[in-house]
């Protein structure tokens, strides 16, 4: 018996026998080992000159693109080392080329991304347009891809599912769009919830946990009770766009309490626990009393952390890229849009030192475009208000301001990840987020209510 040397990171092994010209050889390899390493290593132990082919005990040839356990090789099973012509199963060629092909979620989330804004555009169109027929089309052709894409057929099913929100709020706005801006807190309610609706179908129909949809009904759910409890309350639509925007910026502290929340089930024993879930450990085959939490499950927990937290990113930027042009544009009296202002510049400035503690890469860049959006937005408002002299005096200071933002970061260096720079982006988050909670109560016309009651 001999060992191929395992990856440390593998836990899981596969014993196999290969059988060549050389005679039988048992291996114990890794999962992650592909055909390659177990022909090589077989030559090595049997002092073959070349590296021999693979094939299944039913002569299917194991190429070196994937895995053994990909390709469906357990503990027991026989190989085949040979140098000959391998013979393929009939009729499953297509289906054996089409399972070869490399698996690229990042494409297919990007294509799902680009429908999504697609189907985003088509209900904007719709909406206002003059012809009630071109809307109704547009209206069926939206919900039936959201009803196709909840379907759990193909390889990147998980992909279209959780696309498939986006295209049932789109057509939930094109159908419902009137014009009038105390209707908007209404259509963007109903928008919300059909999207919360088509994931719960979406989940409905996987027999696998999907944290995308999950957060799509959380997000859907939350819109739709804050904009039809502004309704039902009677208030002014700025009230939900400014409560929306700072349940935002508090969501960004606590999205990652999500990804470090151990569900019980993960564990193995809860009555030998020593502290927490990660001192546990693994009962050994002979005999050892000591109980860990496997390696495949902590992948698994962590894949799954990390699907939440981007998903939870992505809802944030949708959420604050909607309700910021929203709240700016609905607040017109002068007292409300200091408020506004105040209240958008300072939630982008704490989303964006809020991204700094996230280690991942696509949620910290969702969450620096959701910071810069709010500024953007900020900018362009008031850019509407002033004059080409201030505008262009504007622009020369922001120029002057971004050289030496430049300078100071190059000056500093990798210092933004010391100790002392966590602490002033620690004060300076905590400081942003209360000036928001306070702007809150101005934005939102209450300060203003009071004070014509009062006097």
């Amino acid at each position: 018996m001999s060992d191929v040397q395992p990856n440390a990171a593998l836990a899981s092994t596969i014993a196999v026998s290969v059988h060549g010209p050389a005679g039988v050889l048992d291996l114990v390899v890794p999962e992650g080992a592909t055909s390659v390493d177990v022909a090589r290593e077989y030559a090595a132990q049997t002092g073959q000159a070349g590296i021999p082919l693979l094939q299944t005990s039913l002569g299917e040839l194991l190429t070196a693109d994937r895995t053994l356990a990909s390709a469906g090789v357990e503990s027991g099973s026989v190989l085949v080392a040979t140098g000959g012509v391998h013979r393929t199963r009939a009729g499953g060629g297509g289906e054996d080329a089409l399972a070869s092909q490399p698996d690229n979620p990042g494409v297919a989330a990007l294509a799902m991304g680009l429908a999504a804004g697609a189907a985003a555009l088509a209900a904007w169109y719709a909406a206002r347009a003059a012809d009630d027929g071109s809307r109704t089309l547009t209206v069926g052709l939206l919900m039936l891809c959201a009803l196709a894409a909840t379907l759990p057929l193909g390889r990147h099913a998980t992909q279209r599912a959780a696309a498939a929100p986006a295209f049932g709020a789109a057509a939930a706005f094109a159908a419902v769009h009137e014009p009038g801006v105390h209707l908007l807190p209404a259509v963007v309610a109903v928008s919300a919830v059909s999207a919360g609706v088509i994931a719960a179908v979406a989940r409905a129909m996987r027999s696998d946990r999907d944290e995308a949809l999950v957060v799509w009904i959380v997000s859907g759910l939350v819109v739709f009770l804050v904009c039809g409890t502004t309704l039902l309350l009677e208030w002014d639509g700025r009230v939900a766009w400014a409560v929306l925007l700072l349940l935002a910026m508090l969501a960004t502290r606590f999205v990652p309490t999500l990804a470090i929340d151990v569900p019980d089930e993960t564990l193995i024993d809860l009555d030998r626990l020593a502290v927490t879930a990660w001192s546990a450990r693994d009962r050994g085959r002979a005999g050892r009393g000591r109980i860990v939490v496997s390696a495949a499950a902590m992948r698994e927990l962590v894949a799954g952390a990390t699907r939440t937290v981007t998903a939870a990113c992505a809802a944030i930027l949708v959420v604050v890229a909607v309700a910021t042009p929203l709240l700016l544009a609905t607040a017109t009296i002068d007292l409300d849009r200091i408020g506004a202002r105040t209240l958008a510049f300072f939630a982008g400035a704490s989303i964006l030192l809020a991204a700094r503690s996230y280690r991942h890469t696509a949620a910290r860049r969702l969450l620096r475009a959701a910071g810069l959006s709010c500024w953007l937005w900020l900018v362009g408002f008031a850019l509407g208000d002033l004059s080409s002299t201030t505008v262009t005096a504007g622009l020369v200071a922001v120029l002057l301001l971004g050289a030496v933002s430049l300078a100071a970061a190059v000056a500093t260096g990798r210092g933004w990840r010391s100790v002392w720079w966590s602490r002033r982006a620690e004060l300076a988050e905590g400081l942003c987020g209360s000036f928001a909670l306070a702007a809150t109560v101005v934005a939102s016309g209450f300060f203003r209510s009071l004070w014509e009651i009062t006097s």
